[in-house]
């Protein structure tokens, strides 16, 4: 796996090993808007089938974004975060361009993600609104991490 250090004590690496589940879920579970009270479990599975990306300043790990995709032709950015004592420096842009020139999505015919508030940052590598909006259907359960 490729390991692209900048910033001098930071550095991004696709190496699945080195990613800290812990801080992973930690945020996710506790921080997100996205994924508030998501199990454990779930995030270990979905870490498992999908391409990660983990930032990390000197050995932990401070930032993450996850690729569900099938390395050929649709990919779906997901679960892009940088802790908050590390925003500011530029790293969730440094993120974003190891992510899209990532070898293993080159070529692909759709790249989508979805955002509730960071549209000036992915809009700089070329993300858009959806052009077709009604061609696009779901199954949305936002409630079901939540317990009952």
């Amino acid at each position: 796996m490729q390991t692209e250090q900048f910033l001098s004590d930071y550095e991004i690496s696709a190496d699945a090993g080195r990613l800290d589940v812990t801080i992973i879920h930690k945020f996710l579970a506790e921080d997100s808007y996205w994924s508030r009270g998501i199990p454990r479990s779930t995030v270990e599975r979905a870490i498992e089938n999908s391409l990660c990306f983990g930032v990390y300043h000197r050995a932990a790990q401070v930032g993450f974004a996850r690729v569900v995709t099938d390395r050929s032709t649709f990919a779906l950015l997901a679960d892009v975060f940088i802790l908050e004592a590390h925003r500011g420096k530029g790293l969730s842009k440094q993120l974003m361009r190891r992510v899209v020139e990532h070898e293993d999505l080159q070529g692909l015919r759709r790249f989508l993600l979805l955002t509730s508030d960071a549209h000036g940052l992915y809009s700089q590598f070329g993300f858009k609104e959806i052009g077709s909006p009604a061609r696009f259907m779901e199954v949305l359960r936002p409630d079901v991490y939540r317990s009952a």
